[in-house]
């Protein structure tokens, strides 16, 4: 069985590197381009694991880890954030809004799937 994944960032070309180190190992990918489409994705479906970026258009990544959190079937969903930041304090921040885990870009397929088959799995 193949774990479903929502993915969500405004970078095409990252969005794309997503899809391609996950595809190969059986997921499932849904991608979304950003908070707002993700909330919009996110309807109807329901994912192993979420993956979100922080700097985006329209709803940030805090802003979309709330919307998700509000969401009663999404409350455990496990959701990484997947950013170019490093800054302790929006660790703390992503966090406290509900994020299970941080991925520092550029990132490494491998460590992408295992840290997603260790929460989703």
């Amino acid at each position: 069985m193949s774990l479903k994944v929502l993915a969500v960032d405004d970078s095409r070309t990252m969005r794309d590197m997503i899809r391609m180190a996950l595809m190969p190992a059986g997921f499932d990918v849904h991608l979304a381009e950003d908070g707002v489409h993700g909330i919009e994705v996110l309807d109807g479906l329901e994912p192993d694991a979420i993956i979100t970026d922080i700097n985006m258009p329209r709803m940030d990544g805090f802003g979309f880890i709330d919307a998700v959190r509000d969401q009663a079937e999404h409350r455990a969903t496990p959701i990484l954030v997947l950013t170019t930041e490093s800054a302790p304090e929006l660790k703390m921040r992503a966090r406290e809004a509900g994020a299970t885990g941080w991925i520092v870009k550029p990132f490494d397929p491998a460590k992408l799937v295992k840290a997603l088959q260790m929460v989703a799995g």
